[in-house]
């Protein structure tokens, strides 16, 4: 099946109308206004122009290889990170370290219904360009701020890093290895799960807003932390600490409240094997030809499974590494035993569910006919996400945004000669 094909760009999404100011860089902010972009919001990236000892644009644009690779087949300089975040999105290089830059921000702002920025704290204040400020400009305005800590409390100064808030938020305490095996330690989770819990938590909070304004004709300010998503993305961990005072441990691929529910070893790989009831387990055992243990009153219920783990598990573990991965998942499927392979990205996207949920998509992009890009997995009914935009090049929309300000081509000319607007893009 081939990947699907950009949607219907004269589609209107569900947020169409929706203008969206994005200061963001990195990943939360970008994330989010991502999002809102792919529901039809009209997403205008602002970024810093190229200067003297700095590339310019969002720092990811930077983050590689890998490149985008052009006709040619030469590397870009657009790193896949960039181009995995801002798709559907409108780029205006403004350096708004000055006056003038900041005139025309706080002109986008007047006109927006979002703002979206991730600064540190302050740093806004520091431009005119604070929540105080722009909202006595456009009481409808929503303004979300994303910082590593908050606009409150005594790190809300500090620098937040998804890295550095897995570890202080605790999630690296819960995940690897057990201390006592090879390999035992903390580790981070493969992707910058903060930052993107974080970004969607923001949309979250804007969709909110925007009901909210609906009703009152006021916006609001939104004040996200990662720290404080990172608590909040603890879950039922972070619910076990509270009940009973003790800080779960590190469980490896284990599941700390369900047994067995963790990666086994079988005779040619791996696979998962996710129990999540009795019933399951029953049917576990018959498939796995040891009934007598779903009959043993310390494994017969989930409670008695995770009291015994550490006898249940290495009694499984000859039965699993007995039979080949392929004849245990036809197998347990057949019984509707919860269990899967671990596929590596490229038996993702060669999954035939993963294609036929249309979870890659191929656009145009300036440097290439055939751009392909994760797609959002949002399915609606009657406004689904639409591809208007590849992501865009550092500053390539910045006169058709000022000309919508009402600037006039030679007051651009003039603002680009000045360096308060960054060059039109090659």
């Amino acid at each position: 099946m081939p990947e699907p094909e950009a949607g219907v760009p004269g589609l209107p999404g569900a947020l169409d109308g929706l203008r969206v100011l994005d200061l963001s860089r990195v990943l939360a902010g970008p994330w989010c206004t991502q999002t809102l972009a792919d529901l039809g919001a009209d997403v205008v990236k602002v970024e810093r122009p190229a200067g003297p000892g700095h590339p310019g644009g969002d720092d990811t644009r930077g983050w590689g290889p890998p490149f985008l690779k052009d006709r040619s087949g030469r590397d870009t300089a657009e790193a896949a990170y960039f181009l995995g975040a801002n798709r559907n999105k409108r780029s205006v290089a403004i350096d708004f370290a000055r006056p003038e830059g900041r005139d025309l921000v706080r002109l986008l702002a007047d006109r927006a219904d979002v703002l979206v920025e991730n600064f540190k704290v302050g740093d806004m204040a520091r431009h005119g360009l604070d929540a105080a400020t722009l909202t006595a400009r456009n009481p409808r305005l929503i303004y979300a701020s994303i910082t590593g800590y908050g606009q409150t409390g005594p790190y809300r100064e500090r620098a937040g890093y998804d890295y550095a808030i897995q570890g202080l938020g605790g999630l690296m305490s819960v995940t690897g290895e057990r201390d006592d095996r090879p390999g035992g330690g903390p580790q981070k989770v493969g992707v910058a799960v903060a930052d993107l819990f974080t970004g969607l938590y923001t949309t979250v909070a804007i969709l909110a807003a925007l009901r909210h304004r609906d009703a009152s004709g006021r916006g609001q300010v939104i004040d996200m932390a990662l720290l404080d998503t990172q608590v909040a993305m603890l879950a039922n961990l972070g619910a076990n600490f509270l009940v009973t005072g003790q800080p779960p441990r590190r469980a490896g691929n284990a599941h700390q409240n369900i047994v067995p529910y963790q990666v086994f070893e079988v005779a040619d790989g791996h696979l998962i094997l996710a129990v999540g009831n009795d019933a399951q387990f029953e049917r576990f055992c018959a498939v796995a030809g040891c009934a007598q243990l779903a009959a043993d009153e310390r494994f017969a219920r989930n409670a008695g499974r995770v009291r015994h783990r550490d006898v249940l598990v290495p009694l499984l573990e000859p039965i699993l590494k007995a039979r080949r991965r392929a004849d245990w998942l036809a197998a347990l499927e057949a019984a509707k035993v919860p269990c899967g392979p671990i596929n590596d990205l490229a038996d993702v996207f060669a999954d035939p569910q993963v294609r036929a949920r249309g979870m890659t998509v191929r656009m145009p992009h300036p440097h290439t006919d055939g751009l392909e890009l994760v797609a959002s997995p949002l399915k609606l009914g009657d406004t689904p996400p639409v591809l208007r935009r590849a992501p865009p090049l550092l500053g390539q929309h910045t006169d058709e945004v000022l000309g919508e300000l009402g600037l006039e081509a030679d007051e651009v000319a003039r603002l680009r000669a000045d360096g308060v607007i960054g060059p039109t893009p090659g």
